[in-house]
């Protein structure tokens, strides 16, 4: 029997009722539904092989997502198949999201305001950190072989450097999804919807904010109207902060991507967008602003 059978035949509600399933596109780590129960849509999503390798906790996805939705920002969980690591969420109808939809005018603006409701809810289960999360993807790298981009232990001194200038003045940790790319916003209109914490966890508020300008390769004017959105003013030291997590984004989500394409069984070129992120986060790495960003988080 089919996953998702055996999923839907575990839901006393949905038996001897007319249930049709929808594969929906667009996941990179698991296979997503959307389930349809008497004229009534679900979207049950079915985790993918092995993505325990990628320090997905089930349990903390699961608290975290009903944070969110307490927080009004994510859709309602309806069931919890623990066996399966499988929730079943409320549908949310609405436009799922596109780097051209959100480089739209007013979009950066929204999106922060989205994300600010988030931070202002319930604090999540577990911390989230990138720089740790990059060590850990390394050592995994090394036991099992799998390849990483050229040159990139060479640069683990700057990602420390990076993160000594950070901590000098650590902003304190709010709950975050850590990984707002474009697909993980709906549009239903009204506001936007933020979805999918597999990565979630309480962290710096401006990883959130520079991971999500990152993924939608906004230029300075759009990091700024992010930046003022949120705080309420754009300074240079919350600038640089989120031009430095820019930087982490792609540090540790290239080492994600070059982990899937050994591990995945999903049709998509993870190694091309490992090596297209590292790309980014060298060539921000030796641009002619980097210090300046170093220093202007230490002030």
């Amino acid at each position: 029997m089919p996953i998702i059978d055996e999923i839907i035949a575990k839901i006393p509600n949905w038996q001897g009722r007319k249930v049709s399933i929808q594969p929906l596109s667009g996941g990179l780590t698991n296979t997503n539904y959307k389930v349809v129960v008497d004229e009534t849509p679900y979207f049950v999503r079915v985790p993918g092989e092995s993505t325990e390798l990628l320090a997905i906790d089930r349990a903390n996805e699961y608290h975290n997502t009903k944070a969110a939705s307490e927080a009004g920002v994510a859709p309602k969980v309806l069931y919890h198949l623990p066996e399966y690591n499988v929730m079943v969420l409320e549908f949310i109808h609405g436009r799922t999201m596109s780097k051209d939809a959100l480089n739209e005018p007013g979009m950066p603006a929204r999106m922060a305001q989205a994300i600010k409701q988030l931070h202002g809810g319930p604090r999540f289960l577990l911390d989230f950190n990138m720089f740790r999360l990059t060590e850990y993807y390394l050592s995994l790298c090394r036991d099992r072989g799998i390849k990483i981009p050229d040159g990139y232990n060479e640069r683990l001194e700057t990602v420390r450097l990076i993160e000594r200038a950070m901590n000098v003045k650590p902003l304190p940790t709010v709950p975050c999804n850590n990984d707002l790319l474009a697909e993980n916003y709906i549009d239903d209109g009204r506001q936007l919807w933020l979805i999918d914490y597999e990565y979630s966890g309480n962290n710096d508020p401006t990883f959130e904010l520079g991971n999500t300008c990152q993924e939608m390769q906004f230029n300075e004017e759009q990091i700024c109207e992010v930046c003022a959105a949120y705080f309420g003013e754009a300074t240079p030291s919350m600038i640089a902060r989120m031009k430095l997590n820019m930087i982490m984004s792609d540090v540790g989500w290239g080492l994600w991507a070059a982990i899937q394409a050994k591990i995945s069984s999903i049709e998509f070129d993870f190694w091309g967008w490992a090596i297209e992120r590292w790309d980014r986060a060298v060539q921000k790495m030796d641009s002619a602003e980097f210090k300046g960003w170093l220093e202007e988080v230490q002030r």
